[in-house]
């Protein structure tokens, strides 16, 4: 039997369910109204897989009771024996989802990503391996149902990105994709091999929650904000107007550049989006490593120098590295279809570490 979970929280968020409805019922301010409706959405699901918990530890119990009663009859006695295995069953797994619902939330999950893809060893094989993982992302976003949009772009010599920077709009973004940040390999034959061998090249990516002005508050005094002319495709838009937008912040030292909008005024607006971004995750990566000094041990540690998956294409197999995972389904993966069931399995095993951490803790 797995630990139970605790009593006492589960009195207490009952209590603050219950607390929250009657504030509600009462009729408070419209910002009190809002935030308390956001928590007890947030609660529901809880509330009901705690009630639903407590019920079959009755029924367990009542079961149990009439097994040891002697005044129970035999007939009696042999249905509640027969249903006593799976009442176990019931509970224990109750138990457990209960236990994952109640691990600590990330504050960033429900965000919002900005996704960084860039070409690493390989060169143009590479730059067109990043535009295969651009490809495979936002078709999955697709399939979500969330929006993407090009944010910066820099395009290989053969196609594909040396760099590119995608802005992925949705509830629950970054929960979904937070485990991708890391090094993708990829070995095939390239268009440009005559010899027919493979190569190895890879790509980096990076995965930041959207920050809020409320997440980072960006002093303008610690800015300095260059324009210039745009590089690259873009006709003689590109030539005679100064719309890119450098960013550089004083204080870290870290740079942004956005020359995707015809407008300095969006570029400035997007740049300014992808620093904060880029700053809020730097805070975080810095608080998640003051809380766990064996971070880069565990699931999703985010260190961007990690070799996570390799996209093998004469096997058409996908390996991630951190759970030793390998489906032979590379092209449903990159068509994104089948991304979930890597994505699942990562969250599985990160629950599962965060559980095992809590059991020696307690």
């Amino acid at each position: 039997m797995s630990i139970a979970p605790p009593s006492d929280r589960l009195n207490a968020i009952l209590a603050r369910h219950d607390i929250i409805t009657a504030t509600l019922n009462a009729g408070p301010d419209p910002e009190t109204f809002v935030s308390l409706s956001r928590e007890l959405a947030e609660l529901d699901g809880v509330v009901e897989a705690i009630r639903a918990y407590r019920a079959m530890e009755d029924n367990l119990k009542g079961l149990q009771a009439l097994i040891e009663d002697p005044s129970t009859d035999s007939e009696m006695r042999s249905l509640a024996e027969d249903e006593l295995p799976q009442a176990r069953e019931d509970l224990e797994k109750a138990a457990q989802d209960l236990r994952v619902m109640l691990l600590p939330k990330d504050e960033a999950d429900e965000k919002s990503a900005i996704l960084e893809i860039r070409a690493g060893t390989g060169g143009d094989e590479a730059a067109l391996f990043a535009g295969d993982l651009l490809r495979m992302y936002t078709r999955y976003a697709d399939l979500k149902g969330w929006k993407t949009d090009i944010v910066s772009e820099s395009e290989g010599t053969a196609g594909g990105y040396k760099e590119v920077v995608v802005e992925i709009k949705g509830r629950g973004v970054f929960a979904r994709l937070k485990f991708e940040s890391g090094v993708h390999r990829v070995q095939r034959v390239p268009a440009t091999e005559t010899q027919g061998r493979i190569h190895t090249s890879a790509a980096t990516v990076a995965v930041l929650p959207e920050a809020e002005d409320v997440d980072i508050v960006i002093n303008d005094a610690d800015l300095k904000i260059d324009t210039m002319r745009a590089q690259g495709a873009g006709g003689q838009h590109v030539n005679k107007t100064e719309s890119a937008i450098r960013i550089t912040h004083i204080p870290t030292g870290m740079v942004v550049f956005v020359q995707d909008e015809r407008s300095q005024h969006k570029n400035r607006a997007r740049a300014l989006a992808l620093l904060r971004a880029r700053l809020y995750d730097a805070e975080r990566t810095a608080k998640d490593a003051a809380r766990a000094a064996d971070r880069k041990a565990q699931v999703g540690s985010g260190d961007r120098s990690e070799r996570i998956r390799t996209y093998n294409f004469p096997q058409a197999r996908v390996t991630d590295h951190r759970i030793n995972l390998t489906l032979y389904k590379l092209e449903e993966v990159m068509a994104g279809n089948a991304l979930d069931e890597l994505i699942d399995a990562l969250v599985t095993e990160h629950q599962a570490a965060q559980l095992a951490a809590q059991d020696q803790a307690a």
